[in-house]
């Protein structure tokens, strides 16, 4: 019984632990920027492309230049995303 509780806990954390993973602006492709909230494909593909032409991120708040980016967005970003 101790091992199926210390399993089913273990299985807990590293769930959380994978959900609370904070998204890499500057290395996520198309498909995994798609899931942030508010992103979708075009806007994905937008940050894929802004990358490519203008390089690194060095903070969230770089995606406002991003074409389809506002402030509304940002702001649901800021939590799930990095930039290390």
């Amino acid at each position: 019984m101790k091992k199926i509780v210390f399993l089913l806990l273990t299985a807990l954390f590293l769930t959380v632990n994978v959900a609370l993973a904070a998204i890499n602006i500057n290395t996520a492709d198309k498909t995994t920027l798609a899931e942030l909230p508010g992103i979708g494909d075009k806007k994905a593909a937008a940050i894929v492309q802004y990358r490519k032409d203008h390089g690194e991120f060095q903070k969230a708040e770089d995606l406002l230049a991003v074409k389809g980016i506002g402030p509304k967005v940002l702001e649901k970003l800021v939590k799930e995303v990095t930039v290390k």
